[in-house]
């Protein structure tokens, strides 16, 4: 009773923002240096969405080689995805982030000479791998460990009497993990790698600290050039806000329609 009354509260906070939003957007529309701001930080409009897109796309699908791997009957797997999932989470992503950029990709590169210099091949430098690839591999790599627990935890969900009936009937690993456990394990991890994604949009700033030309750094560059800080970040907490905000109100309206079909 206390859950079904709490789902009828009328959404004053989001009153509150579009109310705030709304006058954003009119200062924005009537105020030269506003529209200006936003006209510079657009630019950086691309670079997030495509570093979002990549980096959780690829972390999407380590992090579910990595979930498997931790289920997986080899004690070597086991561990090693454990090993992983364990580093990552426990390394703060601006390290990481530093890290790949000015460690591992140098380490990297140095490795690949090493490796192809007796083929004649002409050497690679570190300077042809661009900043924003070395940013994305490491929100990539970040995030996998973070959809790995999600996909594990998903997969567990699923009752192990499904799976006992389905050997039983004489279906293989892979059949039954096709066509029983991935179909209720992605209803169930839906809604948290929702809230990974929206998290990935707000992380992706952190590409900023390289030089990367999102949304973040050219507000850095513009607020240093013109000294209007207030202009400038209520411009980029509007950018971001709008775009969290309409991930969230969808993710919630997902939630929603599985919970009904749920109880049909």
């Amino acid at each position: 009773m206390r859950r079904a009354k709490s789902d009828k509260d009328f959404p004053y906070w989001l009153v509150i923002l579009g109310v705030t939003g709304l006058w954003l957007f009119w200062r924005v529309a009537t105020d030269d240096v506003y529209a200006g701001v936003l006209n510079t930080l657009s630019r950086g409009l691309g670079v997030t969405i495509m570093v979002t897109l990549i980096a959780f796309s690829g972390g999407a699908v380590l992090g579910l080689g990595l979930a498997l791997a931790q289920l997986s009957r080899s004690l070597i797997l086991r561990q090693a995805a454990r090993l992983y999932v364990e580093v990552m989470r426990g390394v703060p992503i601006m390290v990481l982030l530093l890290y790949v950029a000015f460690v591992g990709v140098p380490g990297m590169v140095a490795l690949w000479n090493g490796l192809t210099g007796w083929t004649g091949i002409e050497p690679l430098r570190t300077r042809d791998v661009p900043l924003l690839w070395r940013a994305i591999i490491a929100l990539l790599l970040a995030y996998a460990s973070f959809l790995a627990e999600v996909f594990r935890a998903g997969i567990l969900s699923v009752e192990v009497g499904q799976i006992e009936a389905a050997k039983a009937l004489g279906l293989g690993r892979w059949h039954i993990f096709r066509h029983i456990v991935w179909p209720q394990a992605m209803r169930n991890v839906l809604p948290p790698l929702g809230n990974d994604f929206v998290a990935m949009v707000k992380d992706s700033s952190l590409v900023s600290v390289l030089g990367v030309t999102d949304i973040t750094q050219l507000a850095k560059l513009t607020s240093a050039s013109n000294f209007r800080y207030f202009e400038t970040y209520n411009v980029v907490a509007l950018i971001y806000l709008t775009v969290t905000i309409g991930l969230s109100l969808a993710l919630r309206r997902l939630e929603e329609r599985l919970r009904a079909r749920d109880q049909r």
